[in-house]
């Protein structure tokens, strides 16, 4: 006797979104980008065939991030100390996509200027052919100061640039406007209000196929519940047929695991949490799986070991298993 699954029928879908532009779409990238297009929930193939592939990116930074873990430090080695070769390394790692954070500093701890952020985005785009987005420090003004430049010297690469938040989306998304770019909108862990600031990035004449939505997250035991629960929400509104949450979605399990203790400290911690290095790769690698799980598109990850753990389990998620 044959059982017949119960499958859903969604009159939405989340649109595809491109990110980076080939020489034949007036870039110098080698290959672009293409995330979305999820028409049911994550994985269940025999409701809908996968749409897009989540993908991986690897974050680099303009400067060697001394806050970052010594696991970190140990792994990337001489490389961090220039985002060129940072990001050739990374390729090497097998990233889809680079991440080029921008820091509050340079190597002198002087304030980064807007010249030198354009000059180390030059940087990577001439050393990588991977797409690449561009965040910056993480300061409403310096991400408006810096990203201007950035804008302009990427014109035609077909990048994206953030953090669109409230405060300052308007001079982040008239950069893009101005030179055909994308945006990362990140808001708290809230449906409402990454609606809310879609529409006004939206508002500004930005389609919503040059926008990347960043709902924020927690890691593995520090908040990932309401994270995972917040995107599982704007996955089902899209799917639903809202269309200002039909955007993919950009998460930062990388920076979220590294934050916590049980990845960050080594010293002192009790016997029975085992060996610290494959502690704190495993839990950068199981954050980015969950994540993926509950619809996330594109996962930025820093240890290129979770790289090639969260990659494996892409691999597996997307195998379209055999049926009797």
């Amino acid at each position: 006797m044959s059982i017949e699954i119960p499958r859903d029928s969604w009159p939405g879908s989340v649109r595809r979104v491109t990110i980076g532009a080939t020489p034949a779409d007036g870039g110098t990238r080698a290959q672009s980008v293409v995330v979305g297009g999820a028409n049911t929930l994550p994985f269940l193939h025999f409701e809908q065939p996968a749409a897009c592939r989540p993908v991986v990116a690897i974050e680099i930074t303009t400067r060697r991030p001394a806050e970052w873990s010594p696991l970190l430090l140990e792994a990337w080695g001489d490389v961090m100390d220039g985002p060129a070769e940072w990001a050739r390394a990374a390729e090497a790692a097998k990233a889809d996509l680079l991440v080029l954070t921008l820091s509050a500093t340079d190597a002198g701890d002087q304030p980064l200027t807007p010249a030198a952020a354009a000059d180390a985005v030059e940087a990577v785009l001439r050393a990588s052919g991977l797409p690449l987005i561009v965040l910056g420090p993480g300061q409403a003004e310096r991400d408006n100061e810096l990203l201007m430049p950035v804008a302009e010297v990427a014109k035609g690469e077909r990048i994206a640039i953030g953090l669109c938040e409230e405060k300052n989306y308007r001079t982040i998304v008239a950069a893009a406007l101005a030179n055909d770019h994308l945006v990362v909108a990140r808001t708290p862990m809230d449906v409402n209000l990454a609606k809310q600031l879609n529409i006004l990035i939206s508002d500004m004449g930005l389609p919503p196929d040059r926008i990347l939505m960043d709902p924020t997250t927690g890691a593995l035991g520090y908040g990932i519940e309401y994270g995972y629960s917040v995107m599982e929400r704007l996955r089902l509104a899209a799917l639903q047929g809202d269309s200002m949450t039909q955007l993919p979605m950009i998460v930062t399990p990388g920076a979220e695991a590294w934050k916590t203790k049980e990845a960050k400290v080594g010293d002192g911690m009790p016997e029975c949490w085992g060996d610290w290095r494959q502690r704190a790769i495993t839990w950068e690698t199981l954050t980015a799986v969950t994540l993926i799980e509950s619809g996330a598109d594109i996962v930025v990850l820093r240890h290129p070991d979770s790289v090639e753990h969260v990659r494996a389990a892409i691999d597996d998620l997307m195998t379209v298993p055999e049926t009797v």
